[in-house]
């Protein structure tokens, strides 16, 4: 049986453990440039097996939140470039998750104050962050528009681009797609967002169009070994759900066996929440069968709650890497940590978002 602390060829991608730190979203970015505490911020815990950055607009579009970095200007690749080379140093791998918001975002942050951009002209009920008065603050999103059909291949275009660019300017060893929690492509994905009658709307093969038009476009940019996608099927997550998505997700996931990825990373129940729901039931082993059935080769990452025992049992059920959150905030050495046994920082929430060095890079290690 394979340990956590195994070393496993994910891609092309050699990781020293099965440990992986999941994209966590902590504003610390303005004008969307990585700042130098991000760089040390990523270098204390690239002891991972593979760091996943805080989700990363692919455009200015794209952006839904205040200080949250980008990939689309000169300035953020160079800054990026120092955050992979402090990595780097350390022996660590670091990918980077591409995201486009949609309809999650405000005015306020869109190209000449514009409405967000979604499937169908439907707010999602749901909070962004902007800063006021210098405090982060939680603001109703904004009503969006719904995309013209003419406007989607240079959103497809986009994830390409900044793909190449974050492998062969700001030195990432791969992306992941964000395809997840009621972003862009997870909003096309269901129902409950995606009212179109268009081919990007109605059936489950004209819903999954975008996201798999976008992941092939990164895919023939950088290498299928170099790339991820992140699902989240049942997630409520910025009020997102769809009607039937076991049906919905078994076709993406046989569709994706065919791209030779490096991992699929899939979200079980709700984001950060009950890893099951009970009017949202979902089987993530016959997912995770679909994909193999299909020839699908990747790594197989799972998340959502995991503690030690539950990423050993995952890992005996078959799941290859194991995606931990939260504790990676409070506990830079968490390899360690889970490796010893040893007790682990119990984190600050008030510190999540926004703010300078307190609560991110001053968590302490083991000595």
């Amino acid at each position: 049986m394979s340990s956590l602390f195994d070393p496993i060829q994910v891609g092309d991608l050699h990781l020293r453990n099965r440990v992986v730190m999941a994209p966590l979203t902590r504003n610390r970015s303005p004008n969307a440039i990585p700042r130098d505490i991000t760089a040390t911020y990523y270098a204390q815990r690239a002891s991972a097996g593979l760091l996943i950055t805080e989700a990363t607009a692919i455009s200015h579009q794209g952006q839904g939140y205040a200080d949250v970095p980008g990939l689309y200007g000169t300035e953020q690749l160079d800054a990026w470039k120092h955050v992979t080379s402090a990595v780097h140093a350390k022996g660590g791998k670091i990918v980077v998750q591409l995201w486009h918001v949609g309809r999650v975002s405000h005015n306020e942050l869109q190209p000449d104050g514009g409405k967000p951009v979604a499937p169908s002209a439907i707010a999602a009920k749901t909070k962004t962050v902007l800063i006021k008065n210098g405090i982060p603050t939680f603001t109703d999103t904004s009503e969006p528009r719904a995309l013209d059909a003419g406007e989607l291949p240079g959103i497809v275009h986009a994830y390409a681009v900044a793909a190449r660019s974050a492998v062969e300017t700001a030195g990432f060893d791969g992306v992941e797609i964000h395809g997840a929690n009621g972003y862009l492509l997870d909003q096309f994905l269901k129902n409950g967002s995606n009212k179109r009658t268009d081919d990007y709307g109605g059936s489950i093969e004209n819903r999954a169009r975008l996201l798999l038009e976008a992941t092939r476009a990164v895919v023939d940019a950088i290498g299928g070994g170099k790339v991820g996608i992140r699902l989240s099927p049942v997630t409520p997550a910025n009020d997102v759900h769809d009607d039937n998505p076991q049906p919905l997700f078994d076709y993406v996931i046989r569709q994706l066996a065919t791209l030779n990825l490096a991992y699929i990373h899939v979200i079980e129940g709700a984001t950060g929440g009950p890893r099951e729901i009970s009017d949202r039931p979902f089987d993530y082993e016959a997912l995770k069968a679909a994909y193999r059935q299909a020839g699908g080769k990747g790594a197989w990452m799972v998340n959502n709650g995991y503690d030690k025992p539950l990423a050993e049992e995952a890992l005996k059920e078959g799941d290859d890497l194991i995606a931990f959150g939260k504790p990676f905030i409070s506990n830079p050495d968490l390899v360690r940590r889970l490796r010893e046994n040893a007790p682990l920082n119990a984190w600050d929430k008030n510190t999540f978002y926004g703010g300078g060095e307190a609560g991110y890079t001053d968590y302490p290690a083991l000595a």
